[in-house]
């Protein structure tokens, strides 16, 4: 399944919002430094799709606020 994933790094609370099918928006507490909002991001996505966390890969947009997960 790939989905877009806007993030926003430095948030308050941590929370995953969708806002159509394969379409979301992301905040993470971790700065957007060193690939840390990154790892957040990934561990996000694999608690709310209760998957484990090597089975979530971002394709596009690493250094992005806009990302392709797989």
């Amino acid at each position: 399944m790939k989905i877009w994933v806007s993030v926003k790094p430095r948030a308050k609370r941590e929370e995953l919002k969708k806002i159509s099918a394969g379409e979301y928006i992301a905040s993470v507490h971790a700065p957007d430094r060193e690939g840390k909002a990154n790892e957040a991001l990934i561990e996000l996505l694999a608690g709310y799709f209760s998957v484990p966390k090597s089975s979530v890969t971002i394709i596009r947009g690493v250094s992005s606020r806009r990302k392709l997960i797989e």
